[in-house]
């Protein structure tokens, strides 16, 4: 098994998945590897790569939300899923405000953001093109359930933030960032690794034979758990110190790299 963060990892700055990528993925798959999406991006922002790469034909799973519900693509069934407390969103809706920054969640196939204009609120729309709409009284506006919250900003305030919420909302919610200026906000134990483990156990797959591609603080979880955690030659310092091997960049297939290397290299497909 692969599991693949999406957003720096499986594609390139673009937001595409190259050539050279994709054919090694196919490969793969027909080699019998299940290819799994591990990533915070809503299920909708998943979908068109899982399509792309054949997932429901290959027997591939999506884990969307940060790992806070596991799809099945076979058949679409959802394997597990975790909402979030839905009491907890207004302590983040008020933090948000006092530091000056913008939060979102995901509505139907759209973005329900306070400030729709907003450069980080507007790449999170990019990303999974989704669009946005603007919610001027959020709190009272959203439709409950939701799976997770993101609080978006400027990068040193934004780190300030995750440290105080992470004190005030120990025990009851987990709080990390993705990227510099995206701050999840997810349902209590609710990471890629923990996720995975659920999947692994289910399928009957033991952890050794699970390799792990990422490049963010989310994925060090998933990088730590799996038999090969690979970060990403763009990945933070202190996330490839905890790999145990570190792959080209994802302007350089470095994704590609990984499966020439460690799966389809003919020792390895003996």
């Amino acid at each position: 098994m692969i599991v693949l963060d999406l957003d720096g990892t499986l594609t390139n700055n673009k937001k595409e998945i190259t050539p050279r990528t994709k054919q090694a993925l196919m490969q793969a798959q027909a080699a019998g590897v299940h290819v799994v999406l591990a990533s915070g991006r809503p299920t909708y922002g998943i979908v068109p790569l899982a399509e792309e790469l054949k997932l429901k034909e290959n027997g591939g799973f999506i884990l969307a939300f940060n790992g806070g519900k596991i799809i099945d693509c076979t058949n679409n069934e959802v394997l597990f899923e975790q909402k979030l407390n839905e009491q907890l969103v207004p302590i983040l809706f008020q933090e948000a405000k006092k530091a000056g920054m913008e939060i979102l969640t995901y509505q139907g196939e759209g973005i329900a953001a306070t400030n729709k204009d907003d450069e980080y609120v507007q790449h999170e729309a990019f990303i999974n093109k989704m669009p946005v709409t603007q919610y001027d009284d959020f709190l009272n506006q959203l439709v409950y359930p939701i799976n997770k919250c993101l609080i978006v900003g400027d990068p040193t305030p934004l780190h300030k933030l995750e440290i105080r919420l992470a004190k005030e909302l120990e025990g009851k919610m987990d709080v990390y960032r993705s990227a510099d200026f995206f701050l999840e906000c997810v349902p209590l134990g609710i990471d890629k690794a923990r996720s995975l483990d659920r999947l692994i156990s289910s399928l009957g797959i033991s952890r050794e034979k699970v390799i792990a591609c990422g490049d963010g603080y989310n994925d060090l979880s998933m990088i730590r758990f799996a038999g090969l955690g690979v970060a990403m030659a763009n990945a933070a310092e202190d996330i490839k110190s905890e790999a145990d091997f570190v792959t080209l960049s994802n302007e350089e297939d470095g994704v590609a790299h990984v499966i020439e290397h460690f799966i389809l290299s003919p020792e390895n497909m003996n």
